[in-house]
Parts: C-alpha cells; sequence; structure tokens
C-alpha cells in the first residue's frame, strides 16, 4: 500500500450520491441494509464517474489499492455497506481493489478497536508507512501498530503469490534503474523516458515506494546495491517513484 490522494468528484454526482443516500436513509433500519446493496448495484448515475476517478488515483495501471499486484476491478466500501449503509454512496468510503482482496480476503470484515475506531488503514486518509513496513529482502509487510497488523491480515496482503510477486517487482525495477542510467550517459531521452515509466507502472507500486524511502536512510546500503541508491537519491527517479501518488 501507499498513500494516495483522493480527488473531488464533480458536484452534480456529488448532489446525485446525497439523493441516493437520502433514499436509503429513508428505509426503516432492519430493511437499509438490503435496500442500500439494491439501489448501488442498480445504480447508473454515480457509479461510473466513481469508477473512473478512483481509476485516476490507483498506483500503477489501476492497481488495486490493497496488495498493488492485480487490477482494480472492483469499486470497494471501505466500511462496509452491512454495517453502514448510510455510507454506501459516501465518496469518502471508496476504494478501487481486485476482485481477490474484495471479495475473497476482505469481504464484509472492519475491525475496531477498543474505542470503536477502524484498524485498517485507508491510503486516502493515513500514510500506510506509519503502519505497515514492507521489507525489500523478503517481500513482505511487517506490522508496525496494531492497525498494520490487522491491515495485513484482512487483506492478505503476504499471501506468497504477493510476496514473490514483490521480490519479482524490485529485480525489474533495479535493472530498469540501471538501463536508464545507462541511457542517460548515452544521450538517448527517449529510451531513458520510457526505462522510467516501465519501472513506475510495474505492479506492485509499494515496491517503488518503499526503495525510494530506504534510499534516504543511512541504513540503504545494507538493504540495496550501493549503485541503486544511488540512483534512487535523483531527482527524476524519486519524482518518477517515489511522488506519483503520495
Amino acid at each position: 500500500m501507499i498513500p494516495l490522494r483522493r480527488p473531488e468528484l464533480p458536484s452534480d454526482a456529488l448532489a446525485r450520491m446525497i439523493d441516493l443516500t437520502e433514499r436509503i436513509a429513508a428505509v426503516p433500519g432492519p430493511r437499509r441494509s438490503a435496500e442500500a446493496r439494491r439501489i448501488w448495484s442498480r445504480d447508473r448515475t454515480v457509479r461510473p464517474t466513481i469508477r473512473q476517478t478512483l481509476g485516476g488515483m490507483a498506483p500503477g495501471l489501476e492497481r488495486c489499492m490493497y496488495c498493488g499486484d492485480n487490477q482494480g476491478s472492483d469499486v470497494d466500501h471501505f466500511e462496509p455497506m452491512s454495517r453502514n449503509p448510510l455510507r454506501t454512496f459516501d465518496w469518502l468510503n471508496h476504494l478501487l481493489a481486485c476482485s481477490i482482496c474484495n471479495g475473497h480476503f476482505k469481504r464484509d470484515r472492519f475491525p475496531l478497536d477498543a474505542e470503536g475506531n477502524p484498524l485498517l488503514v485507508d491510503p486516502t486518509v493515513d500514510d500506510p508507512a506509519d503502519h505497515l513496513r514492507l521489507s525489500l529482502t523478503t517481500g513482505s509487510f511487517v506490522g508496525l501498530t496494531a492497525r498494520g497488523e490487522a491491515t495485513i491480515e484482512v487483506c492478505g496482503l503476504n499471501r506468497p503469490i504477493l510476496t514473490r510477486g514483490r521480490l519479482a517487482a524490485r529485480t525489474t525495477i533495479e535493472r530498469c534503474l540501471r538501463m536508464w542510467d545507462r541511457a542517460r550517459r548515452l544521450d538517448e531521452p527517449e529510451l531513458a523516458a520510457e526505462l522510467l515509466d516501465t519501472a513506475r507502472e510495474q505492479p506492485f507500486t509499494a515496491v517503488a515506494y518503499a526503495m525510494v524511502r530506504a534510499a534516504e536512510l543511512p541504513t540503504a546500503a545494507a538493504v540495496l546495491p550501493a549503485e541503486i541508491v544511488r540512483l534512487l537519491r535523483l531527482t527524476p527517479v524519486r519524482r518518477a517513484l517515489g511522488a506519483g501518488h503520495a
């Protein structure tokens, strides 16, 4: 996971979402959740706008905002409709997720702490790095807080196919950076730009983000080759890999 910016929706879409929320609120409590699901599934007025905007703010090429691997195919309700149907059309409650993270792992799970606050990390509100750290040597996330640990568990962020994919992404990014440096020295700007694009658009954007952050630390040489640390500290690379969404 990486931090993401959430843009504003068009005013007409927001007005329509208020109308739909009022329709849901008018339904008696016991039936409200089922009615929210029905209205959401049948709506064709604002869901396309929500999906398109989420795609634009998602990491890489519309990747899942949880795992960063698969393409985001689902509009996920961060706080599930079953728990709070009045947030069904709340723009601040929508994230882009793949069907595996959304339908197989997270589903309607929404753990709370002892004070009733959400434990899951919302990458549009929180900086995930405050709660979980990606190990560049194992490809696994490590929980730094209770919220980080809950997010890893609920979203299945350390399933083996993801950890292997993150290690492969690191290898690809390092190769792209070495080739980018060579293209730059040979005065081949188009190739250099293409290589940075390739590195940026890799699945597992969290890997590139973690590499940039690791390169800033005094202990960077213990995790990354010295040549890669040098390249990651260059402004064009930092701009391409580390600041695209944060």
